[in-house]
Formats: C-alpha cells, structure tokens, sequence
C-alpha cells in the first residue's frame, strides 16, 4: 500500500502495509491471526479498530510498538521500518496503555518516574514541568503525586497509567481498550481526555475498543477487523450508520453490551 501526504491532511506517523501474522503451537499448528493487513494513521487524529473479540484487534496493535514482529508485510513510523530500530527507543516513541491498569509499587509520582529509572536518565521531580504537564493532561490533582498508586480507584489509575504512558512525550499513543475496565460515566471522561490529549499534543492516537458508543463519539477514522481481516475503513458516522460489508452489518445488530468478552 503506497501512502502518500495530501496537501492540507496531516502528516501519516503509522502505516501497516499487508502484515500477516501466523502463530504456531507446541504441534507447530499455524494459526493465522492476522492477513494483509494495510491501513494509516495521522498525526492529531484518533483511528479506533472495532470488531469481535478473537478477530486480532490487541494483537494488530502489539505489533505496532514490536511486542511482536509480523510474519510478512511491514510497519512504518514517519516511513522508517520499525524493525530497524531498537525496540526501546521505538517504544519511546510508540507509548502503549493496556486494558488493565499496572501500577508499580511506590507513589503516582515514582510509578511516573519509571520510564525514567528504566533508561538510566534523570528522574523528573515532583515539582517539574514535566509531572505537572502530563498530570494537568489526565485531569489528576498534583495531591495524589504521594499517594501510594495501588490505593487509587481503577480510574485513577488508568489515568496515572496514562500519564506515564505521555510523560516520555511519545508520537504515537496506542490505546488497548483502555475504558473497559470502567463504568461508562468514568470512561466518558477518560474518553474525553483522549481526544482532547490528540488535539493538544499533535499524537496519532491507535484505539482498540469493543465500544462502538465510544469509537463514534471520538474517532476520526474507524477500521472494522473481524476474522484476521480488515472488512472496511472510513469515518465513523458513515460506517455506523451505513454499513458496506455483512460482517459489520451483522456486529452492529449484536448486543451494545459487550463487556464480558475477552479480547484478541
């Protein structure tokens, strides 16, 4: 897939061009989690992936940040092969917020000063513009810097997880159904801060979520994955309410509620 920056877009930061993953199992069975692959993403823009729990939805975004290598295909940031580069220094620029939010053990400020320790630089302070930036970002008080992580409320720590995630002043921010774990008022907001964090920071923000609410309040672009395969792309209104393929024809009329899946 050849991509190319059209004049007054914003400038392409991911494109995945024909990836294809297989996975093996101890019987060396092949399994095709993923098949030709090909989409982008722009800088200051959301692009949520939808579909059904199993169609490689988490799996498409591990690769991104190279918790995986494709099988076949490649991936480019700003069109440099991500498998040229070191995998720390790519994920210094390719922050990932899993499901789950883990926090370390210590206060919001040490777990913020984690990616720090990891690559041997100076720890920002509790008074520095770096803490109070990407707190003011996640909408958390600077009070809760001494609170020990592990006491705060599922939202709150999927907000310090964010905040952690931001800190290193990534490009490109990968979300893996980040407001899952939430009641829908608390990930409304968190949702909110989303895009409002897209806008102010210039990110290419890459969303896996089960939610079609959630993707079609946000997103700029949606991508619908189901079965390993891409089935359509476009903006979200257009696919929600006037859908090509039968596969998403079929996901839409499925229950809204589908918050006990377990997910790709």
């Amino acid at each position: 897939m050849m991509v190319e920056k059209t004049i007054g877009e914003n400038p392409i930061m991911v494109s995945v061009e024909h990836v294809d993953l297989l996975r093996y199992d101890r019987q060396r069975k092949e399994s095709t989690i993923l098949t030709d692959i090909s989409f982008f993403a722009r800088q200051g823009e959301i692009t949520a992936i939808v579909g059904p729990s199993g169609g490689g939805k988490s799996s498409l975004i591990r690769l991104i940040n190279r918790l995986e290598d494709p099988t076949t295909g490649k991936i480019l940031l700003e069109q440099e092969d991500i498998m040229r580069l070191d995998p720390l220094k790519l994920r210094q620029r390719v922050a990932m917020v899993l499901q789950k939010p883990f926090m370390f053990e210590g206060t919001v400020l040490e777990n913020l000063q984690r990616p720090f320790l990891f690559r041997n630089e100076p720890l920002p302070a509790v008074e520095g513009q770096e803490v109070r930036r990407v707190m003011e970002l996640v909408r958390l008080s600077s009070d809760l810097l001494g609170r020990d992580a592990r006491t705060l409320s599922v939202g709150e720590q999927q907000r310090v997880n964010l905040a952690r995630a931001l800190i290193t002043e990534p490009s490109v921010l990968l979300l893996d159904e980040p407001t899952s774990a939430l009641d829908r008022p608390t990930g409304d907001r968190l949702a909110a801060t989303f895009r409002e964090i897209c806008s102010l920071q210039h990110l290419s923000v890459i969303l896996v979520t089960h939610d079609l609410r959630l993707a079609g309040k946000i997103a700029d672009h949606l991508i619908y994955l189901e079965g390993a395969r891409i089935h359509e792309t476009g903006r979200p209104n257009d696919l929600l309410t006037s859908p090509a393929s039968s596969e998403l024809r079929r996901f839409l009329a499925e229950p809204e509620d589908r918050e006990g899946e377990s997910h790709a």
